[in-house]
């Protein structure tokens, strides 16, 4: 899905992951087609990581046509939310900065009527640290207990490659966790976005519903 638009609102993102899964989450739920979402190296940067996604973003602050820009950061970092504050106070347009993000995703309206507004949502809940990987282990269905099947043997299957010293994902747990689970079901190993939109990942989880909600107080307030 490739959504396209003649408006001049943008959600950018960090890399492929992110774009297909808000693509696969916006159609999920209907929403208009009135921005486009964007990693850092479609923008013009020469590589999708969050220095350049921090910069054209700041960028877009200062173009003359933009009504909207959105973020989408990931908290492995706890300075996130200050290197955010920081790129818009060097924008210098006069925002009104939130002390802490906004659990339901911030949302920091323009400071004069021309500017446009911001919203920012820091992966994968705002509040805790994670990212891309840890949202969507939300979008798994669970049962009424809060159990997915697959889940435990997934985790045994990382926590026997670590006790061996295998895991040669180092750090990086929620990413090989979520991929192995991917690899487990019907059509194995579909890319996260695609596994929305095949019912593997549910859209309607309340952690998804609530950032579809953000993403329609930003775009179409």
């Amino acid at each position: 899905m490739n959504r396209q638009t003649t408006t001049t609102a943008y959600l950018l993102v960090e890399g492929n992951d992110d774009q297909h899964v808000v693509w696969a989450l916006c159609k999920e739920h209907n929403l208009p087609d009135n921005f486009v979402v964007r990693t850092p190296k479609a923008m013009g940067a020469t590589a999708d990581n969050v220095n350049s996604l921090l910069t054209v973003f700041a960028t877009q602050l200062l173009a003359d046509d933009q009504t909207a820009v959105g973020l989408i950061l990931d908290a492995d970092q706890q300075n996130r939310w200050q290197q955010f504050q920081s790129h818009v106070r060097q924008a210098n347009l006069g925002y009104q900065l939130p002390a802490q993000p906004d659990p339901a995703g911030t949302i920091i309206p323009s400071p004069d009527g021309y500017a446009p507004r911001i919203g920012v949502w820091i992966m994968p809940d705002n509040t805790n640290p994670g990212a891309l990987e840890e949202f969507v282990n939300q979008m798994m269905i669970r049962n009424a207990h809060g159990k997915e099947p697959l889940e435990p043997f997934a985790n045994k299957i990382l926590d026997e490659l670590e006790q061996a010293r295998l895991n040669r994902y180092g750090h990086k747990r929620s990413k090989a966790f979520v991929r192995t689970w991917l690899a487990w079901q019907e059509q194995p190993g579909l890319p996260m976005g695609q596994a929305i939109g095949r019912g593997f990942l549910s859209a309607h989880t309340p952690l998804a519903t609530a950032f579809v909600r953000w993403l329609n107080r930003l775009f179409n307030p």
